[in-house]
């Protein structure tokens, strides 16, 4: 009962292990790591979207937010970036590739002409982010496509956001390879050999694209 004397078998129960160490509370996690670790552990994230913390650096290069394709703009000649979520190339489309990016803003349909398409082929099937220069193209009833004219691939800049996130300044090879920096205990990155370089769709940050071939 409540107000029983308690036995020395209890007693040595309830008594601490280890004195207290005075321990310090965590550092609070910056919103970036957190979206990463997010995107890591449950492949989504409430707290944002990675491509707002590169947003500063792609607005210095004049590089536009998928909202911005929109009908209001149409024939309007533009530079564009986001996170890879499709890609699909029908039967019925003559060899036309379409694509669908997102960002924090919303996502851009990205169509990819056959010509393009076999010039930048590596670009358009192998990004995770990608950069589409072109114009702008919309319909009567406001559908809205941005027409690629050029392309490149920033996968790169995602693994560069995890490696800030984790505390590792470490150089990225930039273009099609790129190392994976989730999901592998830190201290063994130094030491990563050779056949942990990973194709950029590879990259543990977002879940893989979805693609219709």
């Amino acid at each position: 009962l409540p107000d029983d004397v308690p036995l020395p078998l209890f007693e040595a129960a309830t008594a601490r292990e280890q004195p207290d160490e005075h321990a310090k509370p965590l550092p609070l996690m910056p919103p970036a790591e957190q979206v990463v670790a997010d995107y890591q552990t449950i492949r989504l994230s409430l707290k944002g979207h990675p491509m707002e913390f590169l947003r500063e650096m792609f607005s210095r290069e004049r590089v536009v937010a998928c909202k911005a394709i929109s009908h209001e703009n149409e024939r309007r000649r533009v530079r564009c970036a986001g996170v890879v979520l499709v890609r699909q190339r029908p039967g019925s489309a003559s060899g036309v590739v379409f694509m669908t990016l997102e960002d924090e803003t919303g996502i851009a349909n990205v169509v990819v002409w056959p010509k393009i398409m076999e010039q930048y082929r590596k670009e358009v099937m192998g990004a995770r982010l990608i950069l589409v220069e072109g114009y702008i193209q919309s319909s009567p009833e406001k559908v809205t496509h941005l027409i690629a004219q050029r392309m490149v691939d920033r996968s790169h800049d995602l693994v560069g956001l995890a490696n800030d996130a984790l505390g590792r300044k470490h150089t990225v090879p930039a273009g099609a390879t790129v190392v994976e920096p989730l999901n592998e205990d830190p201290r063994a990155l130094a030491d990563m050999p050779a056949q942990k370089i990973r194709h950029p769709r590879n990259v543990r940050i977002l879940p893989p694209s979805r693609d219709f071939h």
